[in-house]
């Protein structure tokens, strides 16, 4: 059973986590059920950047983005090479190591 190892987050994880999971779950999914309450502002449905994650570790391990999903990235606060949405990424059979970024952009929420 893969582990996933949430890094500390200010607000939504202060002090980390490290979480069991199932190969093939939702990573959005699997936070949000695990009591790490990211944004998530189009429901999951690749529409947005707010759940934005950056992969640290086992990044090549993961099913690719597609490009809907890389465009929306190019918008996303603080993009690195190993970033993700959250809501599109499949958990491998390999342990991951992941960094919720301390900024998120929901034009929703403020009012673009």
């Amino acid at each position: 059973m893969p582990q996933l190892v949430v890094l500390p987050h200010q607000q939504l994880c202060p002090e980390g986590a490290v979480i069991e999971t199932e190969e093939g779950a939702s990573l959005c999914e699997v936070l949000i059920e695990n009591d790490i309450a990211i944004e998530h502002a189009c429901e999951m449905s690749c529409a947005c950047t707010t759940c934005h994650v950056i992969v640290r570790e086992g990044f090549n391990a993961l099913n690719p983005s597609t490009e809907n999903e890389e465009d929306l990235l190019d918008a996303a606060w603080g993009l690195e090479a190993t970033s993700r949405l959250s809501c599109q990424v499949k958990i491998s059979n390999q342990n991951m190591v992941i960094e919720i970024p301390k900024y998120t952009i929901n034009h929703a929420r403020e009012n673009h």
